[in-house]
């Protein structure tokens, strides 16, 4: 149950990292990834299923993810629409291409494939159970990509996308350019979460189109309840805390799910915890950053 609880958190918390880019760095409200994380499943799941290598096959879910949020990028720059419905476009095409990515199926099974978990499971030899393996695995993978995301926001690049979200003009003045600058943004951000889907599809053993319903606000709380985890503006810990509230979201899902029953709850009812989680979070939010003012002030 635990080590259940701890992958999901794990696999979820790369797109809580994605999410994060966008919503706190960039300061782009992003929709897309609904669409780029079952495009991550899709990819992932064809090419297994066709034999392809399987690192190379996460490569090309990233790049997928990539594209997506490129595309998203260049709607708002190039057409001038908002961050937000330039998302909800991109997500609404990538309905379509990801049943064209499944060979024109809407759900994709994995459980008879050779995958990235199978090959880590059978490596270990039966000498610990599988569910450990798994685990053990989803910690380096989670370790290594905040271990990237920490370096790559200590470049300038990096230093000149967190500069981008709080304010632009700043950053044009010193001769940047913003657009291109959303476009990595956003394409690193759906990249991820792509990456998070791959990885899903393979947990889970199957792609669905339906996999990405409901993402960006999973993603959403997760942030917001890592915020209250960890207070600190060091990009590292940033990063850990988004990780650590989408272990603790998926611990509340699990709650809610095993222990709702008591209070005439059914899973119908988790997108109603998901969206009190997330109003509770942004009021408690407002709340300290009032306290937070009044202390300074006085």
């Amino acid at each position: 149950m635990i080590e259940g609880i701890l992958v999901e958190g794990l696999i979820y918390g790369i797109v809580s990292l994605g999410v994060f880019i966008t919503f706190r760095i960039l300061d782009f409200p992003d929709l897309t990834v609904d669409g780029s994380f079952p495009l991550g499943a899709a990819i992932m799941a064809i090419l297994i299923t066709n034999g392809a290598n399987l690192w190379l096959a996460l490569f090309i879910s990233l790049g997928g993810g990539v594209l997506a949020g490129v595309v998203t990028a260049v709607i708002h720059n190039k057409l001038k629409i908002p961050s937000l419905l330039a998302g909800i476009l991109t997500m609404t095409m990538l309905y379509s291409i990801n049943i064209r990515v499944l060979g024109n199926k809407a759900n994709l099974p994995l459980l008879k494939q050779e995958t990235i978990l199978t090959k880590v499971t059978s490596m270990a030899g039966g000498s610990i159970p599988d569910q450990y393996v798994v685990l053990v695995f989803f910690i380096i993978v989670a370790a290594v990509i905040l271990g990237i995301f920490i370096l790559f926001f200590h470049t300038d690049l990096g230093l000149t996308l967190g500069a981008l979200g709080n304010n632009e003009q700043m950053v044009v003045s010193q001769g940047a350019n913003p657009e291109i600058l959303k476009m990595i943004g956003v394409g690193i951000s759906n990249g991820l979460v792509a990456v998070s889907g791959a990885f899903a599809a393979q947990y889970q053993g199957f792609a669905d189109i339906s996999l990405g319903q409901g993402i960006i606000i999973s993603g959403l709380a997760s942030v917001m309840i890592g915020e209250f985890l960890i207070r600190s503006n060091r990009i590292g810990l940033l990063g850990l805390r988004a990780i650590l509230g989408s272990i603790l979201f998926k611990g509340i899902m699990y709650a809610g799910r095993y222990y709702g029953y008591y209070v005439h709850m059914t899973p119908n009812d988790l997108k109603l915890i998901t969206g009190v989680l997330i109003i509770l979070s942004l009021v408690l939010t407002k709340f300290r950053s009032i306290r937070v003012k009044k202390r300074t002030f006085l």
